[in-house]
């Protein structure tokens, strides 16, 4: 792939990770419309780690509470705020994990890779955010995430296995069901992608080492994380700020739109 189309991909990898829109779905489509291949496994790799880096330290106090929590719970100190935080962060962690090997054992993950299921995961999973946003309560903060919670969330981010659905928009329709602020669900939804994306990265790389490793190319794999961090940096900085005063609206609209298109262009 030329460094201009894998740097296109690295940007459309960091706007589309964070926001409810769907970024499996989008680079998929980008490699349908443009007749490319899609991703090489290096180029996984490298926007995952800059879209993974944006979140870390764009969240970095959290994940100072999270790495306080696993000391914590190492000694045995078991309701101490953080300890607490961090085991419902492994709550919320597990559906993905289970749902991600049955898809991979079974095969079914590659059969869902189609433009139809990536339309039809925008439009369904968008009209959901709309009614989650337009009827759920909002009055709950952060600080309030139980264990039901996270584990309800945790089955909205399984969903997002299917490309289109969007695994931030999943999990904030999941805590906008719940009752919980848009600001609380765009941090949770953030905070939950750190071992989600952290996970992926890993074995991603796992399976580079063992595949691709030798046609690595350093410097445009370099380019391509930091692109993709720096586009994920911008939008999680605007993406905080907008649901502070505005609604998911603007991005179910967008959503239902292409979804739509995608689904004509499909048949």
């Amino acid at each position: 792939m030329g460094f201009i189309y894998i740097s296109f991909l690295a940007i459309i990898q960091g706007i589309t990770e964070f926001l409810p829109i769907s970024s499996s779905g989008h680079l998929l489509l980008v490699a349908q419309l443009f007749d490319r291949p899609e991703n090489s496994l290096q180029i996984d790799v490298a926007v995952h780690f800059g879209t993974l880096i944006a979140v870390v330290l764009f969240y970095r106090r959290d994940l100072y509470f999270l790495i306080s929590g696993i000391y914590e719970n190492i000694k045995l100190n078991f309701n101490h705020k953080d300890a607490i935080f961090f085991r419902l962060l492994v709550i919320a962690t597990l559906p993905v994990v289970l749902a991600g090997l049955v898809l991979q054992t079974t095969g079914l993950i590659h059969e869902l890779r189609s433009l139809r299921v990536v339309g039809c995961g925008m439009v369904v999973f968008g009209v959901i955010l709309y009614l989650a946003d337009k009827y759920g309560p909002k009055n709950r903060l952060k600080s309030d995430w139980t264990q039901k919670d996270a584990f309800i969330m945790g089955v909205w981010q399984a969903l997002a296995l299917i490309p289109g659905t969007s695994r931030s928009g999943n999990t904030m329709s999941g805590g906008l069901f719940q009752g919980f602020s848009r600001v609380a669900c765009v941090n949770l939804s953030m905070i939950m992608s750190i071992p989600t994306i952290l996970a992926s990265t890993l074995l991603l790389s796992l399976d580079v080492i063992k595949v691709d490793f030798k046609n690595s190319n350093a410097t445009v794999l370099l380019s391509a994380s930091l692109m993709s961090f720096l586009a994920a940096i911008i939008v999680l900085t605007f993406l905080v700020r907008f649901v502070k005063n505005y609604s998911f609206t603007p991005f179910v609209i967008y959503r239902v739109i292409l979804g739509t298109l995608v689904v004509y262009l499909s048949y």
